[in-house]
């Protein structure tokens, strides 16, 4: 998986989810449930990690995925709203740009 641009993307795409999930519900815990905020502690710097390997991870992949301006805009873009990366990917296989390669297919 981690072997290819899109493998890479792919598992940064959903640890970037797990991370915004871990940080939504510290933040529920924090200023809702019992005022402890431990699980912001350790999910806000986590986040903030793996938000910035996925923007990284997608400028990577851009090249050898061969995507677009627009492509690249919205992958960046999925980063913000929680989960949006999840979404992103799943559109982005259901249209075929995470199975792109820079090497040219050699015809038989």
């Amino acid at each position: 998986m981690l072997t290819s641009p899109a493998g890479r993307f792919r598992l940064l795409a959903l640890a970037e989810a797990v991370s915004w999930a871990g940080l939504l519900i510290g933040m529920l815990f924090k200023y809702v449930v019992v005022g402890n905020e431990i699980g912001v502690k350790i999910f806000g710097p986590i986040h903030g990690l793996v938000f910035v390997a996925y923007v990284i991870a997608a400028l990577l992949a851009r090249g050898p995925l061969r995507w677009d301006g627009r492509t690249t805009v919205l992958a960046l873009i999925a980063s913000i709203p929680p989960f949006g990366t999840v979404l992103f990917e799943r559109w982005a296989t259901r249209t075929g740009r995470l199975e792109r390669s820079a090497e040219p297919v050699a015809s038989q």
